[in-house]
C-alpha cells in the first residue's frame, strides 16, 4: 500500500506544476509529461530502495546512484525543451521545472513527503506567482 501511496502522490504533485505549464500554453511538456516524469523518478527510486533492500550486505549497492541517473537522464529531457531562435531562447523555465519534478518524484519515492509537498508548492509558487513580477530585460 505504501508503494501505491508514493506512486500517486507523485503522479499528483508533478500534475500540479504541469497543471501550471499548461495553463500558460508551454507545450513543449506539461500536464501528461511532469506527470509522467515525477511518476518514473518515483518508481526509480523505490525500485532503487528495493534493491538495497534486496542485496545490501551481498553486494555493492548503492540507490544513490540510480537517483543520480534520473538527474542526468532528465537533462536531456529538459534539453529537447530548450528552443533557440536568433537571439531568443524558449524552454528554459519548463526544463527547469521538468528537472525540479523528478527531483520531486525521487523525494517521495524515498518516502520524503514533506520535502515533496513543500518543493510543490515553492514551484508553483515560482512558475505562478513570480511570473507576475515585472523584470527589465536588456535589450
Amino acid at each position: 500500500m505504501q508503494i501505491i501511496l508514493r506512486l500517486v502522490i507523485s503522479a499528483i504533485l508533478g500534475g500540479f506544476i504541469g497543471f501550471e505549464r499548461g495553463m500558460h500554453n508551454k507545450r513543449t511538456a506539461g500536464f501528461r509529461t511532469h506527470i509522467l516524469v515525477c511518476l518514473g523518478s518515483a518508481l526509480i527510486m523505490l525500485t532503487s530502495i528495493y534493491m538495497f533492500q534486496l542485496y545490501g550486505g551481498k553486494a555493492s549497492v548503492d540507490p544513490g546512484r540510480i537517483a543520480a541517473g534520473v538527474v542526468t537522464g532528465i537533462g536531456f529531457l529538459g534539453a529537447g525543451t530548450i528552443i533557440r531562435s536568433g537571439a531568443s531562447v524558449t524552454g528554459l523555465t519548463t526544463a527547469a521545472s521538468l528537472w525540479t519534478v523528478s527531483a520531486i518524484g525521487l523525494a517521495i519515492g524515498s518516502g520524503l513527503y514533506t520535502a515533496g509537498c513543500a518543493t510543490t508548492v515553492i514551484v508553483f509558487t515560482v512558475l505562478y506567482l513570480l511570473r507576475k513580477v515585472p523584470i527589465e530585460r536588456k535589450q
